[in-house]
């Protein structure tokens, strides 16, 4: 049996979200932004917070693997779908789902500056503190928690869970 336990409600989210796109705007407001959603988690998120966002964008797309079917990452991102966009001298922002242990998300911004941008941010939902590994950080962050696994609003288990319109902790 398993028991979810709401941590964000889909009002809040909401609210949360446009208060960030209203940053990322302000911040941007003469760059050419590029946000790469790292699919599929954060594909949600990256809806809402485009919509929020008052300047122009181009969006691509990035897939990691690092937790499979596990609740426990691998520690080691393995790229299933690469951008596809020439990333030289524009402004990026990494749109992810969660912050965890860092490790995919440090290996993933090195990655994304190999290709010659003028800058690399993080803009995540969640940072999750709690199993934090490396000293990545995220510049933008919607809400931050301790510990818990997290489902909901894209996060999944499994692939379960995505469709939730609330941020909730999967309790087993």
């Amino acid at each position: 049996m398993v028991d979810l336990i709401p941590v964000l409600t889909e009002d809040q989210i909401r609210d949360k979200v446009a208060l960030l796109a209203k940053n990322i705007s302000s911040d941007y407001q003469s760059d050419n932004l590029v946000l790469i959603c790292v699919l599929k988690g954060a594909v949600v998120f990256l809806s809402d917070l485009m919509r929020h966002l008052t300047i122009p964008v181009e969006i691509d797309f990035i897939e990691l693997s690092s937790y499979g079917n596990n609740d426990v990452s691998s520690g080691t991102p393995l790229i299933r779908k690469d951008v596809h966009m020439d990333l030289r001298d524009k402004h990026v922002l990494v749109v992810e789902d969660i912050v965890d242990t860092g490790l995919t998300l440090a290996a993933l911004v090195d990655y994304l500056k190999s290709k010659g941008p003028k800058s690399v941010r993080v803009c995540a939902m969640i940072d999750k503190l709690e199993r934090r590994k490396t000293d990545i950080r995220a510049d933008y962050v919607c809400h931050t928690v301790n510990g818990g696994f997290l489902v909901g609003y894209g996060l999944d288990y499994a692939e379960k869970y995505r469709n939730l319109p609330d941020i909730c902790h999967l309790k087993k």
